[in-house]
C-alpha cells in the first residue's frame, strides 16, 4: 500500500510547504505548520472547489457592468433577539454567513438555538450539531423554556450529507455547531485540521450565496483567544462576532469584529440567568459600581461601543513602590498607553508618580480601545494618588496629546446626552467637545483645552 502523501499547511496564512519548518516561508508566523495527508481529488468534487466563495460558476462567469446589476435593498431578517441585531447591524441578510467564536461554556450554542426558537414561528431554522446528540439539543431546549415545534436539528458532521439535507429541509437559517468537526469526503485529514475546516467552511459559504440561506458557524478559540483554524477563514464569512465574558460574571459581550452589512466594533450585552441569555437594556448600569460615596481613584468615563454610547467606571490605585522599576498594570486598557499618559501627567501636570506603583481596572470587564479614556484615566491616578475623591456625579472624557493638549473626540454631544441621562450634572471635556452656553440642560460642561486647566477643575 503506497504511502499518503503529506504537506504542512500554516494555521495561520494557509500557506502550504513541502517539508515542516520553523517558520512559515509565506507569513513569517512561527510553530504554526501543521502537517495534512494528500489524497487525489474527485473530478467532480475538484470542479466544485475551483469555483468561488461566493457560488460563481468557474467557466461561466462573464464581467458585468454593476449598473446592470439589481440594487434591491438587502433582506435582513429579524433575529428577535434586540443585541443580537444590533451586533448584525439590523438583522441577519439572507445569503450572509456569521463566524461566532467564544470561550468554551461562554453561551454560543445557547445563544444560537434561542435565536432559532425566536424566529421558528415565521423563518424555517436548522441546527446542525456535530458535538452533542439531538437528545441534549433537546433537552437544553426544554430547559431554555423554548418551543419545540419549530425547532428542527441534524447530527451529522460530512458536509456532503449536511448540504444534502440542507438542500431537502430548504431552511432560511442554518447553524452549524462547529465548523471544527465538519469534515469533507474529499480530502483525508482529520476533522479539525486546517484544510478540512477550509474546505467545509468554503462549501458551506459557496451554500449560502447560492441559495440565500443565513448561515451562522460556531468556532473554537484556541489558548491565546483566536478561532482555532486558519485564518483565512475569518476573510471568508461576512461577519466575525466573538463572545466575551468574566467566568466569574454572568454578563457577556458579544463584539463584531468584522461585519460587512453593519458597523464593526458593535456590541451586545447579556445576562446568564437559568433560563439562558437574556438581554440587557441598560448596559450603563452594569458597568458602574454603587458605591456609598465618593471614593479616591474612581471617575466615570463615557465610552463609544459601535453606534452606543457607555458609561463606564475606570478606577485607578497608586501606592509607594518598593521596586526599583515600578509596576504599571492595566485591566481593560492598553498598558503602553498608560505609561506614555503618566510621562504627559509629569511633563505638562506637574504630578509625579514615576516612584509609584500605578494600576489601572475598567469595572465590568470591559475593554475600552478608543482615546476618550485618556482624561479619566489620568484624574482617577491623580485622584488616588492624592487620597482625594472626584466631585460627586462628574463624568469626564477626551484626548490627551503629548504636548498637553486636550483634544475632543467624535459624538461628544450624544455622549454629554447619555450622561444627563443617568443623572450626572458635571462634566470635564474638550473644549471643542462642550457646548458654546457651558450647559446642557441641567448638566454643567466644563469645556477644557489643556491638562493643566482640567486638574484644576478637580480641585
Amino acid at each position: 500500500m503506497a504511502k499518503a502523501k503529506t504537506a504542512y499547511v500554516c494555521t495561520e496564512c494557509g500557506g502550504e510547504a513541502s517539508k515542516w519548518q520553523g517558520q512559515c516561508p509565506e507569513c513569517g508566523a512561527w510553530n504554526t505548520l501543521s502537517e495534512i495527508s494528500l489524497a487525489p481529488s474527485r473530478p467532480n468534487a475538484a470542479a466544485g472547489r475551483r469555483s468561488g466563495y461566493a457560488g460563481g460558476a468557474g467557466s461561466g462567469a462573464k464581467p458585468t457592468p454593476l449598473a446592470e446589476v439589481a440594487t434591491a435593498v438587502e433582506q435582513r431578517i429579524s433575529v428577535g433577539i434586540g443585541e443580537l441585531n444590533r451586533v448584525l447591524g439590523g438583522g441577519l441578510v439572507e445569503g450572509s454567513v456569521v463566524l461566532i467564536g467564544g470561550d468554551p461554556g461562554i453561551g454560543k450554542s445557547t445563544l444560537l438555538l434561542q435565536m432559532l426558537g425566536e424566529v421558528g414561528a415565521g423563518v424555517a431554522g436548522l441546527y446542525v450539531t456535530g458535538e452533542e446528540s439531538l437528545g441534549q439539543v433537546a433537552a437544553r431546549a426544554q430547559r431554555l423554556g423554548l418551543p419545540l415545534g419549530p425547532l428542527s436539528a441534524l447530527a451529522e458532521t460530512c458536509i456532503e450529507r449536511v448540504l444534502e439535507q440542507t438542500a431537502q429541509a430548504r431552511p432560511r437559517v442554518l447553524v452549524v455547531d462547529s465548523i471544527q468537526t465538519i469534515w469533507t469526503e474529499t480530502l483525508t485529514a482529520a476533522p479539525g485540521s486546517v484544510s478540512q475546516v477550509r474546505e467545509a467552511a468554503a462549501q458551506l459559504t459557496r451554500f449560502a450565496k447560492e441559495t440565500g440561506t443565513a448561515v451562522f458557524l460556531v468556532g473554537h478559540v484556541t489558548k491565546e483567544g483566536g478561532i482555532a483554524g486558519p485564518r483565512v477563514l475569518e476573510h471568508m464569512v461576512d461577519a466575525v462576532l466573538y463572545f466575551e465574558g468574566d467566568p466569574g460574571s454572568r454578563f457577556r459581550i458579544l463584539r463584531a469584529f468584522k461585519n460587512r452589512f453593519g458597523a464593526v466594533n458593535e456590541m451586545g450585552v447579556f445576562a446568564m440567568s437559568d433560563k439562558g441569555l437574556r438581554e440587557v437594556a441598560n448596559p450603563s448600569a452594569i458597568f458602574l459600581s454603587t458605591h456609598q460615596g465618593p471614593t479616591p481613584g474612581s471617575v466615570v468615563m463615557v465610552t463609544r461601543e459601535g453606534t452606543r454610547p457607555l458609561l463606564v467606571e475606570v478606577q485607578a490605585l497608586v501606592d509607594q513602590s518598593s521596586l526599583g522599576n515600578p509596576r504599571r498594570v492595566t485591566l481593560g486598557l492598553e498598558q503602553n498607553r498608560l505609561a506614555m499618559l503618566l510621562a504627559v501627567l509629569h511633563r505638562h501636570g506637574g504630578v509625579a508618580a514615576y516612584d509609584q506603583d500605578v494600576f489601572v481596572n475598567v469595572v465590568g470587564g470591559i475593554r475600552v480601545q478608543e482615546t476618550a479614556a485618556d482624561l479619566p484615566v489620568l484624574l482617577a491616578v491623580l485622584s488616588s494618588l492624592r487620597d482625594r475623591p472626584m466631585p460627586e456625579h462628574t463624568i469626564a472624557f477626551g484626548e490627551v496629546g503629548l504636548s498637553g493638549e486636550i483634544r475632543p473626540v467624535p459624538n461628544g454631544e450624544e455622549r454629554l446626552k447619555e450622561a444627563m441621562t443617568h443623572g450626572f450634572r458635571r462634566a470635564i471635556v474638550p473644549k471643542a467637545n462642550a457646548p458654546k452656553s457651558g450647559r446642557l440642560g441641567d448638566l454643567e460642561v466644563i469645556g477644557v483645552e489643556r491638562l493643566a486647566q482640567a486638574l484644576d477643575a478637580c480641585r
